[in-house]
């Protein structure tokens, strides 16, 4: 079912951005926030109440698909909103109740039912399946993402240019994983490990929702599936020590306050992507790696950070290739099964090619 009307809720950074990205692809696009971005823009833009389920409602009836860029706590009624209409629903969530009410949403849907089309989940999950089909018998998927300054100051070495409600998030819920065939949830800022992106010497560690629906669709195919986030030497054991012996996991709202206001946005900042599978293939052991450091390019006349753009770039691709016909209508969309190739064919996914160092 093609479409071409599409309503982009919540104008921050990536939102103006797939909004744009969106125009840019020949979609009817009209964008909406409590306040207007300052500026012009090159789409239809109009302020309402996000939370105003009749205003939702109203606006709609209009279109036939919705991104959400909201914070993953505002989803949950828009999804429900897209699913009385019965158009398509896209976000860029990491929250794991979230997506499950999504899915349940999904087996009575008219439209695709699409949430984790982000970075992590999302686009992580494409390139982890992706490594994961060129085994006989996959024995290992290891999926990590870093979204971090270039030029990183103090002992955090951090900049919230991300959502901090995402992050708090991340960092205080528990974690699916698949351990030795078995599905379980593990603790969160836990184990540890050094990796090296292209020299860069980082950190990973356990965080929530990354593998989005990865473990449903891989338990019994994979023995062993994680996902953990990227950074900096000596980040976890900081946050850890703030969110734990300090008492801030109880304080959500305050926490990402204080870390905003300690860590603020930069410019310069770099994505890292490294995902590895090992298995088989012809009775011989082999791993396979996709490794990958994207930087801050040039997008519709304008300078775009790492973080930005291949998040927008990622659900806008997903929404082109629903648009085209190349994945279903209807239902649920689960990330691991979009094809990788097909993925960064389309004119947004190859920008992951056009902004980017690789190491393979």
């Amino acid at each position: 079912m093609s479409f071409e009307r599409i309503a982009v809720i919540g104008l921050g950074k990536v939102g103006r951005l797939a909004a744009t990205l969106l125009h840019e692809g020949g979609f009817e696009v009209v964008g909406v926030d409590a306040q207007l971005p300052v500026g012009d823009l090159p789409f239809k833009c109009r302020a309402g109440d996000i939370t105003d389920t009749s205003v939702i409602g109203e606006l709609l009836s209009s279109v036939e698909a919705v991104l959400s860029c909201l914070p993953y706590h505002l989803n949950i009624e828009l999804a429900r909103a897209a699913h009385l209409a019965g158009i398509h629903y896209f976000d860029l969530t990491e929250d794991v109740p979230t997506t499950n009410f999504i899915i349940e949403l999904s087996k009575t849907a008219r439209g695709l039912m699409a949430p984790q089309c982000g970075l992590a989940p999302g686009f992580v999950g494409i390139v982890g399946a992706s490594l994961a089909d060129g085994f006989d018998r996959c024995r290992s998927i290891r999926m990590r993402v870093g979204a971090l300054p270039q030029h990183p100051t103090g002992l955090l070495g951090y900049a919230f240019n991300w959502s901090p409600e995402g992050v708090v998030n991340e960092y205080l819920n528990d974690c699916e994983v698949i351990e030795g065939g078995v599905r379980k949830l593990v603790s969160p800022m836990e184990w540890h490990e050094t990796i090296y992106v292209g020299g860069v010497k980082l950190e990973a560690f356990t965080t929530s929702g990354g593998l989005g629906t990865m473990c449903d669709t891989m338990l019994g195919k994979v023995d062993n599936l994680d996902y953990k986030t990227m950074r900096y030497p000596g980040h976890m054991e900081l946050m850890n020590f703030f969110f734990h012996e300090l008492l801030m996991r109880d304080k959500r709202q305050l926490a990402g306050e204080i870390l905003t206001n300690a860590k603020p946005p930069v410019d310069d900042d770099v994505v890292y992507v490294h995902v590895a599978a090992e298995g088989t293939i012809n009775g011989s052991l082999r791993r396979k790696e996709f490794v990958r450091a994207y930087y801050p390019i040039e997008i519709a006349g304008a300078r775009r950070t790492a973080i930005a753009w291949t998040t927008s770039a990622s659900v806008v691709a997903v929404i082109e290739m629903v648009r085209d016909g190349l994945l279903p209508a209807s239902g649920f969309l689960h990330q691991e099964h979009i094809p990788l190739e097909m993925f960064l064919k389309t004119p947004t996914g190859s920008l992951f090619k056009a902004g980017a160092t690789s190491r393979d």
